[in-house]
């Protein structure tokens, strides 16, 4: 079994964004800005952001941080939403997910300028994916495709097994993977909660993805010997040992799989940082106008 240590090679790639940062700003560019709006204060989501402003200082870009109260209305959030839009010293921007039951987290993201999409939601970017044309990829997704990429996995010829069909994870992702590209040209099967015969089709993956959101889901008799497994999931789960009262766990049985898979993300310190470098990249591309000119 060999570990895919997404701390190595998110420093990697963040050191690679510092440096053509640095000679982009030195060039006469405008310093990357990346924004977040952040709303309520769901513990998780304070986790996330403050990670993202962090690697903002560490790479050179600029951040901002825009914080509103869990009883702003749908309509208020959309007006800051289209202030962000409207600012030409911001390059990209985020708001955090998830969100208040009363805001349409659908509505949201259609209200975002997709030049301005870097987290790779809004529907033209999704569509100019599906399309091969150039666009903001999800995060995740092209964490994803970086640490198969950088970690020598062939996937071409491949069957390729999602878990999950969010338009988050599974379904880009579902996408990336059999496109004519490398990685890619694998053939793949998605899979979800109403999928029959789960395990029998998980067995037969060579690469596993796995994004459906249930801690320590995917056990050893889910997986192939010698199968890429891949990670997305991560939950809290109450641990008294720990100081926090919980420690975070993956969709997979790490323990158990990593005996028979070939290569394995763990959780935590695997896809969650990967992902970070890809809003970092979004964020590079949208201040050098590399997707829209």
């Amino acid at each position: 079994m060999k570990l895919i240590d997404g701390k190595v090679l998110s420093a990697i790639i963040k050191s690679e964004i510092k440096e053509e940062t640095a000679h982009w700003v030195a060039g006469g560019g405008k310093q990357p800005h990346l924004a977040a709006i952040l709303v309520g204060a769901d513990g998780a989501s304070e986790t996330y952001v403050a990670s993202k402003i962090r690697s903002c200082e560490e790479i050179g870009f600029k951040s901002t941080l825009r914080r509103f109260d869990a009883s702003i209305t749908e309509d208020q959030l959309i007006d800051e939403i289209e202030a962000l839009n409207d600012d030409d010293d911001v390059d990209g921007f985020i708001v955090q997910l998830p969100l208040p039951a009363h805001i349409s987290e659908n509505r949201v993201m259609e209200a975002i300028d997709p030049k301005k999409d870097v987290d790779g939601f809004h529907p033209v970017n999704v569509g100019r994916m599906c399309k091969g044309l150039p666009a903001y990829i999800s995060a995740t997704p092209f964490g994803i495709i970086e640490m198969l990429k950088r970690s020598g996995i062939e996937t071409a010829g491949k069957h390729c097994v999602v878990i999950g069909r969010s338009q988050i994870v599974g379904l880009p992702m579902s996408i990336l993977m059999q496109r004519n590209d490398n990685p890619g040209n694998c053939t793949v099967t998605i899979c979800h909660s109403r999928t029959v015969n789960l395990k029998e089709i998980a067995r037969t993956a060579d690469i596993l993805i796995v994004a459906l959101g249930r801690a320590e889901f995917v056990t050893a008799d889910y997986v192939k010997e010698g199968a890429v497994v891949i990670d997305v999931g991560i939950t809290r789960v109450a641990d008294p040992s720990k100081k926090s009262g919980f420690a975070i766990r993956g969709d997979v049985k790490f323990d158990e799989v990593a005996l028979k898979a070939g290569f394995i993300t763990p959780v935590p310190g695997g896809v969650g940082l990967m992902t970070i470098c890809g809003l970092l990249t979004n964020t590079l591309k949208a201040a050098r106008k590399e997707i829209y000119p």
